[in-house]
């Protein structure tokens, strides 16, 4: 148990709900994985953001159901996500989680000096606080968000398609695209750690202490999926190493792995995109019945 849990009456250091909504890819060809995602996937994008132009990035996000898989490029020279690329090449940048008060846990990870922020902002009923990935296992720079409820979007948390400030201002824009990819969801993510450390349960319970995120021992318990860890290697750079998604419908997960094999990314097992395995899992839950 973590000491965050165990930390007296119930405060900031507390877990709270947490929800995995957005995973941000780096790649050198934007319009390569722009075409491979929307293709092979069978999703479509839903935003691009001009103001990433500030940190010298393009981008476009693509849904899955209610959550996003964002993919960013550098268009100039000298940026974060650049020398990530040069380092690494194409693959994982950014966990992006929702929380119910980002605020409240940013206060607690700055007073308790467990992780530095890097950017914030708050906007309306938002809230986004980004954290140098310095310290942190598995490689991935983390980012923790909210939006505060509101008589538009009352349970920000649990409605699967409720509105993500990333996919830009307006709700009615993006959701039906949101809507269109209902049959698929984020199930999960693997990151890598640091070449040399095997620990996924300190790894896990790190997460856990620092961003407030449900533990089941070695996984972190996101209200819709779980994130775990696979231990260092000499030779492989630490961070995202697959992301698994969800398929309501044989038809359409075989319509996924007959498409990923004509694009010749199929793997053992796997499809292989933007520098990551990608596995596609059947799934049941019907659009009545919905998936948190």
């Amino acid at each position: 148990m973590s000491s965050a849990k165990n930390a007296g009456p119930k405060g900031a250091g507390d877990v709270a709900p947490t929800r995995l909504r957005q995973i941000a890819l780096v790649v050198k060809d934007l319009e390569r994985a722009r075409h491979l995602l929307t293709h092979v996937i069978g999703t479509e994008v839903i935003f691009e953001d001009a103001t990433v132009a500030q940190w010298g990035l393009k981008n476009f996000l693509i849904a899955i159901g209610g959550e996003i898989i964002e993919v960013v490029s550098p268009i100039q020279e000298n940026t974060t996500a650049g020398r990530l690329l040069q380092k690494r090449g194409d693959g994982g940048y950014m966990i992006i989680m929702q929380t119910s008060d980002a605020q409240k846990r940013r206060s607690y990870i700055e007073t308790h000096n467990l992780a530095k922020v890097i950017w914030g902002h708050e906007h309306g009923d938002v809230v986004c606080a980004q954290y140098h990935p310095k310290g942190i296992k598995g490689g991935m720079m983390p980012e923790l968000d909210s939006h505060a409820p509101h008589p538009n979007n009352p349970t920000p948390l649990k409605s699967r398609f409720s509105p993500w400030h990333a996919a830009g201002s307006d709700h009615k824009v993006y959701y039906p695209g949101m809507r269109r990819s209902a049959h698929l969801s984020l199930e999960g993510c693997v990151l890598r750690l640091a070449p040399g450390d095997a620990d996924h349960e300190a790894a896990s319970r790190q997460w856990e202490e620092v961003f407030g995120v449900s533990r089941s021992r070695d996984l972190l318990a996101f209200t819709n999926a779980r994130m775990g860890f696979v231990g260092g290697r000499e030779g492989e750079q630490e961070g995202l190493v697959s992301v698994t998604i969800g398929v309501n419908g044989r038809e359409k997960i075989d319509g996924i792995l007959e498409r990923a094999r004509k694009e010749g990314v199929c793997g053992d097992g796997w499809v292989n995109m933007c520098g990551i395995k990608w596995y596609f899992v059947l799934t049941g839950h019907g659009e009545a019945k919905g998936k948190l």
